[in-house]
């Protein structure tokens, strides 16, 4: 578990300072901004006990730095610029809040009947592969931020299942992407220490309301992409963290969980970076053969760093001195959390809101 979820948020590092750095000049003072407030003033309370720059420092960074890229952008500062920086750096790019209609209400099938291709199942199986790999990782990180018992198997499958059904309905929508776990949500987690079902649901409700309004959402989509590069240099690294404060259940003195954590990791990164090397126009991967779908299941698996490191370390942990390791593998500590009832504490944790239990009680 501890090289699969900290690959969770080390293998999105190009989404980090990469895209920061197409526009140091908002992205720096974001990431100053940011960890400056959440970290160095968290005990500042200017409002009674409510500990502010704690629990908002995002409400109170993005807002701050975005107007500063507006004025940027009014100044004329990107009037000249190549096309990258304009597109990285400027507020008002392709007249997004202007083109965008004030309404618009999703409905079923709205952009035509539905289809279906045997090839682009298979090739879709792969992106759900990688999102369940994924999830499973994020899943463990959300519940050690959270401070809640390890999830059960049962819980994760129940994951599992209803993003199963999110993507379904993606499908009956229309949508360009399926559901996952969001990553970024999870770091921001154990960034503001809020951990509430109520802010998940409320927030919900919002891009409910962000969806429909035209206008609305358009006005967030005009926020340039470095603020937000910023703040996954944050969040994916404390998702990584987490993943590493996994090994404390181990024997790191063992050279044999040395070697399992280390090639893990190393190859977690290098084998995604390689195949994302041949992800050109001309060439849709470095596995290129004349059947598609098998293409796109193989590129994908393997462009997918938690997946590549799913596979090497249940290979390596379940085929070097297996009987002899068992406890410097940590496997004592994992076995009470394997099932629903293992700890008391599940209850309290994982039961579902609004009395679903009773529609799917815990196995």
């Amino acid at each position: 578990m501890a090289p699969v979820v900290g690959l969770v948020g080390l293998g999105l590092f190009q989404r980090g300072f990469p895209v920061l750095g197409d526009c140091v000049e908002i992205g720096i003072p974001m990431l100053l901004l940011v960890i400056g407030l959440s970290q160095y003033l968290k005990h500042v309370r200017p409002f009674r006990d409510v500990p502010i720059f704690e629990r908002f420092p995002v409400l109170i960074c993005v807002p701050i730095v975005w107007i500063y890229a507006v004025i940027l952008t009014a100044s004329g500062a990107y009037r000249h610029k190549p096309d990258t920086t304009q597109n990285s750096c400027r507020t008002d790019r392709a007249n997004l809040i202007s083109t965008a209609p004030w309404f618009m209400f999703p409905y079923p099938f709205q952009w035509g009947p539905p289809t279906f291709s045997a090839g682009h199942s298979f090739a879709m199986m792969s992106a759900v592969i990688v999102s369940m790999v994924e999830s499973t990782g994020a899943y463990m990180a959300a519940s050690r931020l959270a401070i809640a018992t390890p999830p059960p198997a049962y819980v994760l499958s129940r994951g599992i299942g209803w993003q199963g059904i999110g993507v379904l309905l993606d499908g009956v929508y229309g949508s360009v992407t399926g559901s996952t776990i969001s990553v970024e949500n999870v770091g921001l987690l154990g960034l503001t220490r809020v951990g509430s079902r109520r802010v998940v649901q409320i927030s919900s409700g919002f891009m409910i309301f962000f969806s429909i309004l035209g206008k609305f959402g358009a006005v967030f989509a005009s926020i340039p992409f470095p603020i937000f590069a910023a703040l996954y240099c944050i969040l994916f690294g404390l998702v990584a963290s987490i993943g590493i404060s996994f090994l404390q259940f181990t024997n790191l003195n063992c050279m044999r969980n040395l070697i399992i954590i280390g090639l893990t990791l190393f190859l977690g990164i290098s084998v995604p970076q390689f195949f994302d090397q041949y992800w050109t126009p001309s060439r849709h991967g470095l596995v290129h053969t004349n059947a598609g779908w098998f293409n796109a299941f193989l590129n994908t698996l393997f462009s997918s760093a938690p997946t590549v490191g799913l596979i090497v370390a249940v290979l390596l942990d379940n085929t070097l001195e297996v009987e002899k390791s068992k406890k410097d593998r940590g496997m004592p500590w994992w076995v009470k959390f394997r099932t629903f009832k293992g700890d008391n504490r599940n209850e309290e944790f994982y039961t579902l809101p609004f009395n679903l239990n009773r529609l799917f009680p815990p196995t």
